[in-house]
């Protein structure tokens, strides 16, 4: 018999394919297994069967295996995305439809050789954050059962927490696609607004909505990304954006204002939010301390503002034709979307105040990552039951903000509150600058639990060693990695060296001088020593001042060469003289 472990890793799996240690076929068949021994958790509205699944196996012997980056790795799929043959019921049996196509993310998938296997509870209609608001069932923590799940991703999440799928597609308007993870200490990552295609999809906000992974690891998650970011024609929300290599901020943002607790774990999770601070210090990236009093305004338009609307827009005509079809609490939020209140006029003020909010939020993240808690606590699933309006609303105090403000975010596991008590936190950034937060996430993630500072060095490169040029091999080659874009202090001159190929070299100038264009590379300090030696005279490593400031190591170059070298300054930096 084959030993399949409890937790479903992508490249695991796929060394174990390779190796034929493992067949798609033994690996279906334990997961739907599983689902039968996981019933009361309710994770499923469509749950595993080798019936649903057969089909999919089948399609993977005309794959080859090398040539698909997700052959035979299995992923669940939330009920309100749609799967071809399969009913979609949004969590709302009276809703329930049979899709002739796959959603645009899903075919991505299947194409990939990724294996359906099934389709995942929610809060009905997307409304919720909290796992309990679903008539197939609430949707149990996969760590603790008498904790709620987290929603309205609900099943999705603890399909991957449980070991029943490697990743699972959820959805993110509010808060869906992290609040989950957190409580089951997963990855969900939400990329920015129309990244990923949304048609087939059943709206919640189309304006807002987000398809989301959950997944064990960042890499992971950051995979199904590759596969399924791209811009799709018949998608009226899409959007051509593309995520940058890995790279880390100039900066962390946290806010100043204290963050709030509840529920009854509220002092487990600030103290474990104390901790994650305590590891964010010791990354070695400046923390600058932000007002976040608007993102709080922000989030609370979502549902005590116009917005909610939006939700009324797209499924009241449903609500009020299907009498007693919707679980009352979901019934009672969508139709607070049809207060009088929520008029045009009202609608407009809460679009320029948010346009306001999102010009503040893009100011103070330019090249910088927000970290927040991605939720202050949890609760019991008999406390939502008997306060489902507010212990619902609070879930969402550090979510509600992200799409409304067009950030993308992920969020990651941190120590954890307590024994099977899991804790994580978000990091946002501006729709462009994806890429920050996932290399900034992978640096959490991989920091040391001692919390020492990485052995590394800062190093100014301002020559061939920079992005796209002959020597950037160099910078790879010792285990550099590119950080920022920066500009000196207007301290320097750059000359042309007359060499083959031409260099320049960096010098300071006594008198008044340029800003030069530079870029800062973190390097391992063993590395460090190696790499300076190979640095050929009159160039060599000393100490540069930055625009802000700052000092850090970098080329510099011996006074004495600019007798017979160009100046060449005023293009202000050798990607712009080489350019000319």
């Amino acid at each position: 018999m084959m030993n399949i472990p409890e937790m479903l890793s992508i490249p695991k799996l796929r060394e174990r394919y390779q190796s034929r240690d493992l067949t798609p076929e033994a690996l279906i068949q334990e997961i739907v297994d599983r689902a039968i021994a996981d019933k009361e958790y309710n994770v499923w509205i469509t749950p595993p069967t080798m019936k649903l699944i057969q089909p999919y196996l089948d399609h993977l012997k005309q794959m080859d295996l090398e040539q698909k980056p997700l052959w035979g790795i299995p992923f669940a799929i939330k009920d309100n995305i749609d799967l071809a043959g399969v009913p979609t019921t949004a969590g709302c049996a009276a809703f329930k439809y049979i899709p002739d196509e796959h959603a645009t993310v899903v075919k991505r998938l299947i194409e990939a050789g990724a294996i359906p296997i099934g389709k995942a509870n929610l809060d009905q209609f997307a409304t919720g954050l909290v796992g309990t608001r679903s008539p197939y069932g609430e949707t149990k923590n996969a760590l603790n059962p008498e904790l709620i799940s987290g929603g309205s991703s609900a099943g999705s999440a603890v399909s991957v927490a449980r070991g029943l799928s490697a990743f699972a597609l959820g959805t993110d308007t509010a808060g869906s696609g992290r609040v989950p993870a957190a409580l089951n200490r997963l990855v969900g990552y939400k990329p920015s607004l129309g990244a990923w295609p949304i048609n087939g999809l059943v709206p919640a906000c189309a304006s807002l909505d987000c398809i989301n992974v959950f997944a064990n690891s960042l890499s992971d998650a950051l995979l199904v990304d590759e596969v399924v970011r791209g811009f799709e024609d018949s998608d009226p929300w899409s959007k051509l954006i593309k995520r940058r290599s890995n790279a880390l901020p100039e900066k962390i943002c946290l806010v100043q204002e204290p963050p709030a607790f509840y529920g009854p774990f509220a002092q487990e999770y600030k103290q474990a939010w104390e901790a994650a601070v305590i590891k964010i210090e010791n990354l070695g990236i400046p923390i600058e301390y932000i007002d976040g009093n608007y993102l709080a305004e922000a989030a609370a338009i979502l549902y005590d503002g116009p917005w909610v609307a939006e939700r009324w827009a797209e499924l009241g005509e449903f609500i009020t034709t299907n009498e007693n079809a919707a679980f009352p609490v979901t019934e009672t939020v969508l139709r607070s979307g049809a207060k009088p209140e929520y008029d045009a006029s009202s609608l407009f003020k809460a679009i320029h105040k948010l346009r306001k909010f999102t010009q503040k939020a893009r100011q103070q993240l330019k090249n910088a990552v927000l970290i927040m808690p991605t939720s202050g606590g949890t609760w019991t699933r008999e406390e939502v039951r008997k306060n489902p309006i507010e212990t619902n609303s609070l879930m969402g105090l550090y979510t509600n903000h992200c799409n409304l403000l067009d950030l993308s975010a992920v969020a990651v596991p941190a120590e954890d509150a307590t024994e099977n008590l899991p804790f994580g936190i978000t990091l946002f950034s501006s729709s462009e600058n994806e890429n920050l937060i996932c290399g900034l996430a992978d640096l959490f993630l991989h920091q040391r639990s001692s919390f020492k500072k990485k052995e590394t060095v800062f190093v100014g490169v301002c020559g061939l060693h920079m992005r796209g040029f002959s020597l950037e091999k160099q910078m790879i080659e010792h285990g550099a990695v590119f950080i920022r874009e920066a500009k000196t202090a207007p301290e320097y001159k750059m000359i042309q060296l007359p060499t083959e190929p031409p260099k320049p070299g960096l010098i300071h100038s006594n008198e008044r001088g340029t800003s030069i264009e530079v870029e800062v590379w973190e390097i391992p300090l063993t590395e460090f020593g190696s790499f300076v030696e190979r640095i050929p005279s009159p160039l060599g490593v000393g100490k540069i001042k930055l625009e802000d400031g700052s000092e850090i190591s970098g080329f510099i170059c011996e006074a004495s060469a600019a007798e017979t070298a160009e100046d060449i300054s005023q293009y202000g930096g050798w990607r712009y003289a080489f350019s000319v």
